[in-house]
């Protein structure tokens, strides 16, 4: 099983933020994680709030986060030495292929602070990507994103599922987490109250209550 989530628990003061989570993400699956504000989910993926380097291009962004220069010594890369730059250049390959694949290889030699938001966004997808994750975690991928650049990563998120890659998905688009996974966690003040395949879950009654605000 490619993720295990496990009885995780977590606490602020006297909240329970997490109380006893568990769920698996499978081989290949897209697995979306959904819930109400204040549900946990920003709990329990923590670490993926990484920002861009504003200076650095968008390509340069991609090489700094995969380290595709890290085999070469400071001293040969300062010299520039033939493997030094060879290793760059297959560097830089690797960065435009991964950018094209997230829909900005023309805006590669642009800084991130040029770039909107939703631009932004695909960047650290794309960084993500460039180090071939066997799970790719994806929180609020679209986040500041118009309808074509939703459906651009609608159609990248199917592409990572086909090629046996496994994708958690943490969003708040909930049309887009429907369509688009295989099975579906909800959370809701810390805990799983729903966890199955997107038709089963969206006539949850806890699901309609506690998420989609049948009750208000």
């Amino acid at each position: 099983m490619p993720l295990s989530v496990e009885k995780v628990e977590r606490a602020f003061g006297g909240v329970r933020a997490l109380d006893g989570v568990t769920f698996t993400v499978g081989e290949g699956e897209v697995h979306g994680l959904i819930g109400p504000n204040g549900a946990g989910k920003t709990t329990l993926l923590t670490f993926q709030n990484i920002r861009l380097f504003a200076g650095l291009s968008a390509a340069g962004n991609v090489i700094v986060g995969e380290h595709l220069v890290r085999k070469a010594p400071l001293w040969r890369r300062m010299l520039l030495l033939p493997a030094a730059r060879a290793e760059e250049k297959a560097a830089l390959d690797a960065a435009l292929l991964v950018l094209a694949r997230v829909g900005l290889r023309e805006r590669a030699f642009d800084t991130a602070s040029a770039l909107s938001y939703g631009e932004q966004r695909r960047v650290e997808i794309a960084r993500a990507l460039a180090r071939s994750p066997r799970v790719l975690l994806l929180d609020e991928p679209t986040a500041g994103m118009n309808a074509a650049e939703v459906a651009a990563v609608e159609k990248l998120i199917r592409e990572v599922a086909a090629e046996g890659r496994s994708v958690l998905l943490v969003e708040h688009n909930v049309r887009l987490v429907m369509e688009v996974s295989d099975r579906i966690t909800v959370l809701n003040f810390g805990k799983v109250i729903a966890d199955g395949e997107p038709e089963a879950v969206s006539r949850d009654p806890a699901v309609i209550a506690a998420y989609l605000g049948a009750d208000s």
